[in-house]
């Protein structure tokens, strides 16, 4: 993991272009809404990026803790929410510190990829103690074993010509063909799971789980899933 995080923390062109970035954090923070319980809602978004359209997603909960492991994304994420007090920028090892039942819903998308299957294992177990009784954690965006490079390029280039950057979307992907990110996905893969793997995952830290769709954003050869804290 640690590779990754060096990798988000520096710059990079994982967006072909500023309408591709504003788009797709758009789209998530919309479909993310679905899934908020409530305006009382405490809610985590692990993994979550430069959060774009974070600031829409707080107006619709109580307070928001954004995670991020990479020091310079969270220095973003601070500047940007120095003045919203209902929004909180913490570290993985800041979110572990915190008390039993700190949230209504945890949120980690497009995230579990670039985790070992033992590290997801172990955070499943402590989001299920930071979890309030009925709250849940949505896992979303998980790249089954059968979903290829090929087939995220072909997704980004539908979603490119709904959204009007197609000749951005072409010419990004060329670059990324010879980028850091292609060659830390060629050395390090990105892991992939069976629908049953997530099933049995979740169920195995005492989620009560099932399979959602759609899928949280624009590919939806991807798979999305729910986690209820029952007990």
């Amino acid at each position: 993991m640690a590779d990754w995080i060096s990798f988000w923390n520096g710059s990079h062109a994982i967006y072909v272009n500023d309408r591709h970035k504003a788009v797709h954090y758009a789209a998530v923070a919309a479909d993310l809404a679905g899934f908020l319980p409530g305006p009382e809602a405490r809610v985590l978004d692990f993994g979550c990026g430069d959060a774009l359209a974070s600031a829409e997603l707080a107006l619709r909960c109580a307070h928001l803790v954004l995670c991020d492991a990479a020091p310079a994304v969270r220095h973003r994420l601070k500047g940007r929410f120095v003045a919203a007090p209902s929004i909180d920028v913490m570290s993985p090892e800041e979110v572990s510190n915190l008390p039993d039942g700190s949230f209504d819903l945890i949120i980690c998308n497009s995230v579990a990829q670039y985790l070992s299957r033992e590290l997801l294992t172990s955070l499943m177990r402590d989001w299920h103690r930071l979890l309030a009784p009925g709250g849940r954690v949505l896992l979303a965006d998980i790249i089954p074993p059968h979903v290829s490079a090929r087939a995220d390029a072909e997704a980004l280039l539908r979603l490119a010509a709904r959204e009007k950057f197609l000749l951005a979307a072409i010419a990004g992907l060329a670059r990324t063909a010879v980028s850091p990110y292609r060659k830390l996905r060629a050395q390090l893969g990105l892991t992939t799971y069976e629908e049953n793997e997530i099933l049995d995952l979740m169920e195995s830290a005492g989620l009560a789980a099932q399979r959602v769709r759609p899928n949280v954003g624009h590919n939806q050869q991807r798979m999305a899933f729910i986690g209820e804290r029952t007990a």
